[in-house]
């Protein structure tokens, strides 16, 4: 079985933890840093090109696209599988999962409840989205932030007319939601792989800070999912379409709402906080979906012969 993972550094914990357990299953698996990929095109022939060399062509890859860069990265993905090579996720999904506000959309399709939700341009009122968000105090995203960047809670609706107009006025695109006071500034992620949830933490933001992020110094337990927030999870991830993804969720008086399905949750904060081997299990979707037949062999010998 050769094995690539998508990632532009070896380093990161999530990165080595999946090269651990692909070599405990003796596999033979590769970090490609897919910025550094270029592909070529030709009738009827599909080739990716890494360091000067032909990548030979992987069993399964584990994508791990940065939200900077989920175009490159998704057209990678893509690539590889118009070459019939599995992926934990696939390209679709990702970019579904990247876009806020088209992630928002589907989970509605799809009847996933979640905070409600305005989007509006420029142009609009900043007193009638206050209006329509159900008012004071709100949480303003912007669609491009990531790890709780660009996240703002404003108490009043001054306040929230004042900042909302400052984006505005940058052409800034916003969501705008209510506010969930009875979080208490937690929230659930719950790890989904191959349409199990396998892992579960609470995360706790920071003293005075409503944002649960780890990076933004909040903290981590085990939780054990109630039988609403599991069928919520596993709800998300299935409207979303990916086989490996975090749902994060936020207790509230009507029920666990979805905030966000992350298509390259980490694994540090989850492995360390359940004590649960999350990159092993990883390993065992791809085991299940990739069937490693006799002809192999001959790719593999290809593949040694122009030295990837």
């Amino acid at each position: 079985m050769l094995v690539y993972i998508l990632s532009r550094n070896k380093a990161l914990y999530s990165t080595r933890r999946l090269v651990e357990e692909a070599e405990a299953k003796g596999w033979e698996v590769r970090v490609i840093d897919y910025l550094k990929c270029t592909i070529e095109i030709m009738k009827g022939e599909l080739v990716v090109n890494y360091l000067g060399k032909v990548l030979p062509t992987p069993d399964a890859i584990i994508p791990r696209i940065g939200a900077s860069r989920t175009f490159y990265g998704t057209a990678m993905v893509r690539h590889f599988e118009m070459m019939d090579v599995f992926s934990t996720s696939g390209n679709l999904a990702i970019a579904r999962s990247r876009d806020k506000l088209r992630s928002l959309q589907v989970l509605s399709k799809h009847e996933v409840d979640m905070p409600k939700t305005v989007f509006a341009s420029n142009k609009s009122s900043a007193k009638d989205v206050i209006a329509l968000s159900g008012g004071t105090p709100l949480v303003l995203k912007i669609l491009e932030g990531t790890q709780g960047v660009g996240v703002v809670l404003v108490d009043t609706e001054k306040a929230a007319k004042s900042v909302l107009d400052a984006f505005y006025g940058m052409d800034v695109n916003l969501l705008v939601q209510e506010f969930i006071e009875e979080a208490g500034g937690a929230d659930i992620r719950a790890f989904i792989v191959g349409g199990e949830v396998v892992g579960a933490m609470k995360r706790q933001g920071a003293e005075g800070d409503f944002r649960s992020n780890l990076h933004q110094g909040g903290s981590a337990v085990l939780h054990k999912l109630s039988r609403k927030e599991k069928a919520t999870a596993l709800a998300a991830a299935k409207a979303m379409g990916l086989g490996v993804c975090g749902v994060d969720m936020i207790p509230s008086a009507r029920g666990p709402l979805v905030m966000e399905v992350n298509s390259s949750p980490g694994l540090e904060g989850i492995e360390k906080s359940t004590n649960i081997n999350i990159a092993g299990k990883i390993m065992e979707y791809i085991e299940k979906n990739v069937e490693v037949k006799p002809g192999n062999a001959a790719k593999k010998v290809k593949r040694d012969s122009i030295g990837a």
